[in-house]
């Protein structure tokens, strides 16, 4: 299996070196810091770390925007037509 690069929590290029079912070695390509157990630590180049794979992306870029939770938003929609029905009623807003 040749190096494929991929880029570690999206930010930092790494190599895989070997993939297994839950684990993958990888061999840092870049310095970056990592927190592992509560304690920041520095990964230095050509060190290897052993990462989930989905922590690992093919391109490098940021995390989507989490979207809120399916609940909060039906309940902010069912708020809004309370409100704007009870407007339309009375006339004025309260």
């Amino acid at each position: 299996m040749g190096e494929q690069i991929r880029y570690y929590k999206g930010k930092y290029k790494v190599a895989v070196l070997s993939e297994s079912k839950g684990e993958w070695l990888v061999k840092a390509l870049e310095p970056f810091e990592d927190e592992l157990y509560g304690k920041t630590l520095t990964v230095k180049v050509g060190e290897t770390r052993i990462v989930p794979p989905s922590q690992l992306f093919k391109i490098k870029g940021i995390y989507p925007h989490v979207q809120e939770h399916a609940y909060e938003l039906k309940m902010e929609k069912k708020l809004k037509k309370m409100v704007e029905e009870e407007e339309n009623e009375t006339g004025k807003p309260s």
